[in-house]
């Protein structure tokens, strides 16, 4: 099975602190995440500074009552800190990459090797954007938070065009926090099938249930907001995991994934030792040279040393060829 890619989620967990970015960068390689990822956005560039209406978030969600513009405003990693965690990551050992949310954020990560181009779920829809990153030949992970069949095929098919088959599309909820009975994981499939490209999750849920049942449902790529400490405080922290939490996360589906294993009909080592206590062919009873062998006193019994017992119908009504002591496992030199 391929190693499951699993991504922590900066975003906005810094709070505004450059400190606390460099930080979570140090924390997510310690506790054993792939990658860390961060969005590169500025409120300009991903919306208006406007007060009409249209602009005001309205849903009865987290962030209700915040205009766009202002909560980018708050959320965003200022673009010059992207360099030092770029480079941090690279001395740390772990990948780091980022979300573009216009054509400037994909010419400036160009310029920091970005190594891979994730898309958000509300960006799907943005063909523009996700085909110029596509047209850097970079892998593409494409979240379907507010997708439909036809969005997601659109996605799809605009990166190929671009000649970039490297694909990931990742099952998501776009609700913060997003209800568990809205998870719906049985698409993880279905979207490897339905479009033929790698699958994975982002999840915006409370705890780790959903990353360990998507790794059972065949997820490749698993992607989770991380915090250092929830008190930290944040737009993004009240569906968080912390150091603790996503270090639990990491163990669950890394269990998950050496569970799953290969396809495989071969025994192991220990699975032959243990086949010593299946069932064989045994005398229950002695039996005398001359003697019928009858369902009294041969049987299929533990452990495994005798004959298969497909045989049992085979051996009954033949004749011993020599004593048989009771718990002599049987063999076709016994019978004549």
């Amino acid at each position: 099975m391929e190693r499951i890619f699993i991504i922590a989620e900066l975003s906005a967990n810094h709070n505004g602190s450059f400190e606390t970015a460099l930080k979570t960068v140090k924390a997510a390689k310690e506790i054993g995440a792939d990658a860390i990822k961060i969005q590169t956005y500025t409120a300009d560039t991903i919306t208006l500074d406007c007060k009409k209406a249209d602009f005001r978030i309205s849903n009865g969600g987290l962030w209700d009552g915040y205009y766009l513009y202002d909560l980018y405003k708050e959320a965003y990693t200022p673009w010059e800190w992207q360099a030092e965690i770029f480079k941090l990551a690279k001395e740390e050992g772990i990948i780091c990459f980022s979300s573009p949310f216009d054509k400037t954020a994909i010419d400036f990560l160009e310029e920091l090797n970005n190594p891979i181009y994730k898309i958000a779920s509300f960006e799907i829809t943005d063909i523009p954007l996700i085909k110029y990153a596509a047209s850097k030949g970079k892998p593409m992970i494409i979240s379907t938070g507010i997708a439909n069949e036809d969005d997601i095929q659109l996605a799809v098919n605009t990166c190929r065009e671009e000649g970039n088959n490297d694909i990931t599309l990742l099952k998501c909820t776009s609700a913060y926090p997003a209800p568990i009975e809205e998870a719906n994981l049985i698409m993880i499939r279905d979207l490897a099938e339905r479009f033929g490209v790698k699958v994975g999750l982002s999840d915006h849920s409370l705890g780790i249930t959903l990353p360990i049942t998507a790794v059972a449902l065949g997820a490749t790529v698993i992607e989770k907001h991380f915090i250092l400490d929830k008190s930290i405080g944040g737009p993004d922290a009240a569906f968080s995991l912390d150091r603790k939490e996503f270090a639990q996360m990491i163990k669950a589906v890394r269990e998950v994934e050496q569970a799953i294993g290969k396809i495989d009909y071969k025994l192991s080592e220990k699975q032959k030792i243990s086949r010593e206590h299946s069932r064989s062919l045994y005398a229950v009873s002695d039996i005398k040279a001359g003697e019928i062998f009858t369902d009294k006193n041969i049987r299929s019994i533990r452990p495994g040393f005798g004959m298969h017992p497909k045989h049992y119908w085979e051996v009954l009504g033949k004749t011993a060829k020599k004593d048989i002591k009771r718990g002599t496992a049987l063999s076709f030199d016994l019978f004549i």
